[in-house]
């Protein structure tokens, strides 16, 4: 074979080489956005160990995905398994450094770990992320953190934040009721409260914050009606026993 017909085929063999690993490539994308679609429909009905076989084999053929990687550490979470978590989201950030979901559920699991100060970094850096389409998502986070943290007033400053973005955002509605409960601000905890189960009426835990609320304020009569709610709309629950304990002592020191 002469010189120039030799590397001619050589050529010629690199080319189709390369249209065949792209094609590989793409139809392994194609599997794998199969499986995590397929994934995100069992995360979405709770059926979080279907989930994670599927998004586990959209892994094998295809890790590079930040979303993939972000609905594994959403799935982790899910399950109680936070350091699982952490890894997946933080994979989902080496991948896509700007995925402001990923940071906002990374903070989310050092907030279940309980480290505070490790989860506020991530919230306020995604807070401060203008592309970040739900922000009150981390105001209300970094509410909760400095809650934990018995920061109770840069926790309401935060919860206020995110009930500026979303007036009734659940989350910062019963934090920012706990926060004043706490700080002996019942009047306020009262409003915010009574607000948050006109919006949501049927969450046992939004009775519960407010009975309390009721009874820091003096409000028997009211508290014990609250307490049976909040043990009507979540019975045979944790929920449900605390309301009963609480009314209880109301009953027996008053």
């Amino acid at each position: 074979m002469k010189p120039y017909g030799f590397v001619r085929a050589v050529i010629i063999i690199l080319i189709f080489g390369s249209v065949s690993c792209t094609a590989t490539l793409e139809m392994q994308k194609k599997q794998a956005k199969t499986s995590r679609n397929l994934g995100e429909a069992y995360y979405c009905q709770g059926n979080y160990p279907s989930a994670l076989g599927e998004f586990l084999k959209s892994e094998t053929l295809y890790p590079g995905d930040p979303f993939l990687q972000n609905d594994l550490g959403l799935t982790y979470m899910a399950m109680g398994k936070m350091d699982l978590a952490v890894k997946s989201f933080k994979k989902a950030l080496e991948i896509k450094p700007d995925y402001a979901p990923a940071i906002n559920n990374l903070g989310t699991a050092y907030l279940n770990k309980k480290e505070w100060d490790t989860a506020i970094r991530y919230f306020e850096a995604v807070s401060e992320n203008l592309l970040y389409a739900t922000p009150h998502f981390a105001f209300s986070n970094l509410g909760w953190a400095y809650y934990n943290k018995k920061e109770y007033s840069l926790a309401e400053k935060f919860y206020l934040k995110a009930l500026d973005i979303n007036p009734n955002f659940i989350n910062a509605l019963v934090g920012l009721g706990k926060t004043y409960t706490v700080m002996g601000r019942s009047p306020e905890a009262v409003a915010t409260l009574e607000k948050a189960v006109k919006d949501y009426p049927r969450l046992g835990q939004l009775y519960l914050e407010l009975a309390r609320a009721y009874t820091l304020s003096g409000q028997y009569k009211k508290a014990l009606n609250t307490y049976e709610k909040a043990v009507e709309f979540a019975p045979d629950s944790a929920i449900a026993r605390e309301a009963e304990t609480e009314a209880l002592k109301i009953r027996e020191f008053r």
